[in-house]
């Protein structure tokens, strides 16, 4: 049983690390705010779920568990508020350029 749990764990930690270089390559390659807005928060949060998933499968007790969703859902809730503010400001102040 160890085993399929570590199998488990490491394809969920490996498609959590994919999520969050996806992530970095986007915001370095792409040129609007929006644009790198939208690459910061859909991979970057799937990574972190993935990752705890990962986290989750091998701990044992019920209390670990609990610290592990607690912090996926505070993600899940936090990103997308913080990205609605960023493309907010974004839109009242009109600059949608890449900074050069």
């Amino acid at each position: 049983m160890s085993t399929a749990r570590d199998i488990a764990s490491v394809v969920f930690f490996f498609v959590g690390v994919s999520m969050a270089v996806i992530a970095a390559v986007g915001l370095h390659r792409l040129q609007h705010t929006t644009s790198r807005m939208h690459a910061a928060t859909k991979p970057a949060t799937l990574g972190v779920l993935c990752c705890a998933i990962g986290a989750a499968v091998q701990m044992d007790n019920l209390s670990s568990i609990t610290k592990i969703a607690v912090v996926v859902a505070f993600q899940f809730i936090t990103v997308p508020i913080g990205a609605h503010m960023l493309a907010r400001a974004i839109t009242r102040d009109g600059t949608t350029e890449a900074s050069e």
